[in-house]
């Protein structure tokens, strides 16, 4: 099940957390890989942890020239393009009061334009491959819980995040409109144990004032039906079944692993 052989990835900010773990599993599935991130050596560093066949190639999101040598890189390197995860994302933790326009811009540039951008440039190279595989190739975009609901604590990152998700399906629907074989779906993560998890529960910490960290995972577990947070893996192994054949039906979907905390 969820096997990638054959298949071909790129994956932004992929130098840790999920997008490093995903790498791993989609290698351990048989694709090779392409990490791209702005963390050159801790990227190279996974790369070789990995082994195989895995390529290291520098990428801004935000940059519409980096994209273009990613994806000429990739497709050099492995002769073409099946599987996009658009995963590069950062969170800002600040009210609507308190985050400047300059914040703003910079959280819209990576989440937003960031998931444009890698889509825009890397489909040709989607289309030429989807053309010849039975499923077609496949985008993954990862969203958030935090776009599908709204977020006390992070508005602004709710509303790139919510951008995502709708993005996920509007881009569904064109490329199925024209005839693409290339599926799009998103992936919305709950709290996971990851640098942004982190920035997650520091938020948290500061809205009483208390900075208390344990007790602000502590209430976060609370929350939780499945009363643990999520891991790198947990999420992984759901943007590798979206990328697989497996998923071969699914385009436009949300796929939420978030240990039930929407249920509520």
């Amino acid at each position: 099940m969820n096997r990638l052989d054959g298949k071909i990835a790129l994956i932004s900010g992929a130098a840790r957390g999920i997008g490093a773990e995903t790498a791993r599993l989609m290698a351990e599935a048989g694709a090779k890989i392409a990490i791209g991130d702005v963390l050159d050596e801790p990227g190279r560093q996974t790369a070789r942890a990995i082994g195989g066949d895995v390529l290291y190639t520098r990428l801004d999101v935000t940059s519409e020239a980096d994209w273009t040598a990613a994806v000429a890189a990739v497709t050099g390197r492995f002769g073409g393009l099946d599987i996009l995860v658009n995963n590069a994302g950062i969170f800002l933790g600040k009210s609507i009061e308190e985050a400047s326009l300059d914040e703003w811009h910079r959280l819209c540039a990576v989440n937003l334009t960031g998931v444009f951008l890698g889509t825009k440039l890397a489909l040709p190279a989607l289309r030429e491959r989807g053309t010849n595989s039975p499923q077609g190739s496949a985008i993954v975009n990862l969203s958030s819980v935090a776009g599908l609901v709204g977020s006390s604590g992070d508005p602004l990152y709710s509303m790139t995040k919510g951008g995502v998700a709708l993005f996920t399906k509007s881009a569904a629907l064109e490329f199925a409109r024209k005839g693409y074989r290339v599926r799009v779906n998103s992936i919305h993560p709950g709290t996971t144990d990851t640098d942004m998890g982190d920035q997650v529960v520091a938020m948290r910490a500061r809205q009483p004032a208390t900075n208390d960290l344990d007790e602000a995972r502590r209430q976060g577990l609370v929350r939780l039906p499945l009363g643990r947070v999520g891991t790198v893996t947990d999420i992984a192994k759901g943007i590798v079944f979206l990328a697989s054949d497996d998923a071969g039906f699914m385009t436009g979907a949300g796929l939420v692993v978030d240990g039930g905390i929407t249920a509520q």
